[in-house]
């Protein structure tokens, strides 16, 4: 059963999402409804021709940041010292470019104007982070998320330069800040990296234990 969200702030039980992990319809994206969803496991994930959709997969992409896997030839590129990495230097440029990179399989963007406005605010009022990697004085890559308690929620990554999102993530396990990523979907790039599937129950425990 979807449910329709109105103006109240509060969501139905994760438990009861659909198969493909679809909660909920509507509501907005206030920085309260955002912080209650993403404290719950749930999450936006939409198109501008959509209402907003609340999501809650069954099962969980994420990696533990002591699981983290860096190859020899990423070692390399680490110990090389090209990239600068800093932290919320420039949280606005770093989800316009996250939203502009092209992506196998999918058609336009679901970092959409409304999306960007809600999480820009969301990092002004100090929830949201962006990790940016430089090459040269030139945002090179990075990612962005909101944070609950010792869990980063990812949100989205870009890379201009090969390596520069590796480099980024890279950094967000090793800063010790964070007992899990959660990484939402599953790519092929990120579990080569070390990112696993955990029950819907195993995350919210984690989420749980975490704030």
């Amino acid at each position: 059963m979807i449910f329709r969200l109105d103006e109240r702030i509060l969501f139905p039980d994760p438990e009861l999402a659909e198969e493909d992990g679809l909660l909920a319809v509507g509501g907005d994206l206030c920085t309260d409804r955002l912080l209650l969803a993403y404290q719950s496991g749930i999450f936006p994930w939409y198109s501008d021709d959509e209402p907003i959709l609340w999501f809650s997969p069954h099962e969980r992409f994420v990696l533990y940041p002591e699981e983290l896997k860096i190859s020899k030839s990423m070692r390399r590129v680490l110990n090389s010292g090209m990239f600068k990495v800093t932290t919320d230097q420039c949280f606005e440029k770093v989800i316009a470019a996250c939203s502009q990179m092209e992506r196998e399989g999918q058609e336009g963007t679901w970092i959409t104007a409304d999306m960007q406005a809600a999480y820009i605010e969301l990092h002004q009022k100090g929830y949201a982070h962006s990790v940016e990697v430089w090459l040269d004085d030139n945002l090179a890559g990075g990612l962005y998320g909101v944070q609950v308690g010792r869990v980063f929620c990812g949100e989205s990554m870009f890379s201009l330069v090969s390596n520069a999102s590796k480099t980024a993530l890279i950094y967000l396990c090793s800063s010790g800040l964070f007992s899990l990523i959660d990484c939402q979907v599953h790519t092929d790039h990120l579990a080569s990296m070390g990112a696993r599937m955990i029950s819907r129950a195993a995350y919210l425990t984690m989420l749980e234990n975490a704030v």
